[in-house]
């Protein structure tokens, strides 16, 4: 079937983020990344700076008392957390701008929430730790955590996130079509190889 969806899953450092806007732009359509978020918080009614922090923590919140009785007391309804809500409102609007328009999608488990489509081409960017932590403190500089312990604690949220809300574990290649090493391959040839896999397979069944 003819692929109209490109989704990135990326590595904290990786270059996932720049590797998906480069090839929406060379591909010619929408990239979805940080546009998610005016689009979620509409919906939600939570602020940008909540759904950031949501998007990689099942039970994130403003305080660590908002968690313990808001949360707790949400679960104990059964009614679904600030978090649940912002998931279940994020993953309508992937599922809609998949339907409406050809883009590549970043991040927000939208290979799980897409699965079912196979109009879709899924893809894992990932990268040697020292590169990622050479990229970090391009993008991000230095604060007063050290870059492999701003890694390890990143990774381990997105992870917890991802399993909490796919019950899949993040990372594993049976997830994806294809993974890249950003390292190995260089930044140019990932965008190239998506582009050249996205067009092939769109000449195959067009």
């Amino acid at each position: 079937m003819r692929k109209r969806i490109i989704t990135i899953s990326r590595e904290f450092g990786s270059g996932g983020h720049t590797i998906g806007n480069a090839v929406a732009e060379k591909l010619g359509i929408t990239c979805y990344d940080r546009e998610l978020l005016e689009k979620i918080a509409e919906g939600t009614g939570f602020s940008r700076e909540f759904i950031e922090s949501a998007a990689e923590d099942s039970t994130a919140s403003h305080s660590l008392l908002f968690n313990m009785v808001v949360n707790r007391s949400l679960q104990l309804r059964n009614e679904p957390t600030p978090a649940d809500t912002v998931f279940f409102a994020q993953m309508e609007i992937i599922r809609k701008i998949a339907e409406k328009e050809e883009c590549v999608i970043v991040g927000r488990c939208s290979d799980y929430i897409l699965r079912e489509r196979k109009d879709c081409l899924n893809v894992f960017i990932y990268a040697d730790e020292q590169d990622r932590e050479k990229r970090i403190l391009q993008r991000y500089g230095e604060n007063e955590k050290p870059v492999k312990k701003r890694i390890a604690d990143k990774d381990s949220r997105r992870k917890t996130y991802y399993s909490h809300y796919t019950d899949r574990l993040c990372g594993m290649p049976q997830n994806y079509h294809i993974c890249l090493n950003s390292s190995a391959l260089g930044e140019e040839s990932c965008i190239d190889i998506i582009c050249r896999i996205f067009r092939e397979v769109e000449n195959e069944t067009a």
